[in-house]
């Protein structure tokens, strides 16, 4: 028994047909599935921070660079989703090229990105709920608001430290209970959503023009201060690795492949539609953001809020926070979707234990697993600050990315022959670009990000060794 065995094509598609989840979902709500993963909170949050402390008005520069890096990655995943019409992700499409190993690995990765990433907005989220109740008279007790690893903090002259961010922890459950309710009750709850929050970015950015002062974007690249990442060309390139958390979630449209109504269309068409959507968004609003308050100013934890504040417009402002509130909503309830697929595939393929495989007898959705992943990302939005939360996202997401990249290259080799509704263009030169666009995103983020993702690999080779590889429907055939 290898390790290295592949899953084959034509085994992944039988057991597509094996285990039926409802086929529900059309392009359009494939494309608000993407776009609900993706605007939230990067729009909201990183994308002034990452001014502040990174490119200054050139953070413009660094939405594009992480939106060409996940085009190419984009086109690669259209292709494989295409083919492979299945849920699983990367995990599925590694398992197909590069074998089992490669393929948990890949799995366990993207447990990370979900459910590290479900916990980080779900912080942001309580924040943000907290200060909507406080100006509605509603003060939820302040020990209560924030995790025992945050600092304490001083409220009203006392200093507070925290025992558990309550918000945090009810958001994640009720999403959860959204989820398992069915695929189509929750499509069509982000639909609405995603029309929200859509319309007042837009209503933002072409309002916010008129308050735009020209002399904010001087200097545009601000000179490097001596460190790396702070400011000039390097600076630009670490504040595209420290946005890149923004464009998370065009990836978790293939993992709803086996719940679309013609995967080999509309998941392609779902990937690429959301991604063209956000990255335009993206680039408009950073420029936009940057040009009404100096760069300096944009480093807190609500960067818009100051932006809208300065229009001195309150009806705005507050529509400005419903829409982050719906934002943050809809990004939680697409990475919790797909947490829970992800955990279905590696179970079904003998990798994780059985009972993240049943399936409701009613709802036809995988309801232990999405309760397992509710209660586990729920602690740990209740537990733990953003900061600690959000670190390793990225890198997982990006080290996903770079093997669905090499994934295109060796089964465009390996199985010329297999049909390919989509076909990535310019092969080989999309996908070797897109794992190098990748990596040089990767290498900026820091040692002790690169030795936290090491360690979670590590606990995950535990796993698969002593249960899954004994388990694995691949060696047991």
């Amino acid at each position: 028994m290898s390790m290295f065995a592949t899953k084959s094509m034509e085994t992944i598609l039988a057991d597509s047909e094996k285990h039926t989840l409802r086929r529900s979902l059309g392009p359009v709500q494939l494309i608000a599935l993407g776009v609900g993963a993706i605007i939230g909170a990067g729009i909201f949050v990183l994308t002034g921070n990452a001014a502040a402390q990174n490119a200054g008005p050139a953070i413009v520069l660094s939405m594009i660079g992480a939106g060409i890096a996940c085009a190419f990655a984009g086109l690669c995943y259209a292709e494989m989703a295409s083919m492979i019409p299945i849920c699983g992700s990367a995990y599925t499409y590694s398992y197909a090229t590069m074998g089992e190993l490669v393929a948990w690995i890949i799995g366990w990765d993207l447990i990370l990105e979900y459910a590290l990433g479900a916990a980080t907005v779900s912080v942001g989220w309580a924040g943000l709920k907290k200060n909507i109740l406080h100006e509605m008279g509603i003060d939820i007790p302040a020990q209560f608001t924030f995790g025992p690893f945050e600092a304490p903090k001083l409220v009203d002259g006392v200093m507070v430290h925290g025992v558990f961010n309550l918000p945090a922890f009810l958001i994640v459950f009720l999403v959860t209970a959204i989820l398992i309710i069915g695929v189509r009750e929750s499509a069509s709850v982000n639909a609405v959503i995603v029309a929200l929050k859509l319309g007042v970015v837009v209503v933002l950015i072409f309002v916010g023009i008129r308050f735009i002062v020209p002399s904010n974007w001087h200097p545009f690249i601000p000179p490097n201060t001596g460190t790396f990442g702070q400011f000039g060309v390097t600076g630009i390139l670490k504040g595209a690795g420290m946005i890149f958390f923004a464009y998370i979630g065009f990836d978790a449209v293939s993992t709803a492949a086996q719940e679309a109504r013609n995967p080999q269309r509309d998941v392609p068409i779902g990937i690429l539609g959301s991604l063209v959507v956000c990255t335009v968004l993206y680039v408009a609003f950073a420029g936009v953001l940057t040009g009404m308050v100096h760069y300096t100013e944009l480093g807190g934890p609500a960067p818009v809020a100051v932006a809208v504040d300065r229009m001195q417009m309150p009806i705005l402002g507050q529509a400005m926070k419903l829409a982050a509130i719906a934002g943050l909503t809809s990004v939680m309830l697409v990475m919790l979707f797909s947490q829970a697929r992800i955990f279905w595939i590696m179970a079904t393929d003998g990798l994780l234990w059985p009972m993240f495989s049943k399936l409701h007898p009613r709802f036809k959705t995988p309801h232990l697993s999405s309760l397992i992943t509710g209660t586990a990302v729920a602690i740990m939005g209740g537990l733990f600050p953003i900061s600690e939360l959000g670190s390793m996202v990225s890198i997982g997401t990006l080290f996903a990315f770079v093997l669905v990249c090499i994934g295109v290259l060796i089964l465009r080799k390996t199985r010329p022959t297999v049909n390919r509704p989509f076909r990535t263009p310019f092969v080989p030169v999309v996908p070797i670009l897109g794992a190098i666009c990748c990596l040089a995103l990767m290498a900026p983020l820091g040692i002790i990000t690169w030795l936290r993702l090491f360690i979670w690999l590590a606990i995950g080779l535990v796993i698969y060794f002593t249960y899954g590889r004994k388990h694995s429907i691949t060696h047991l055939k």
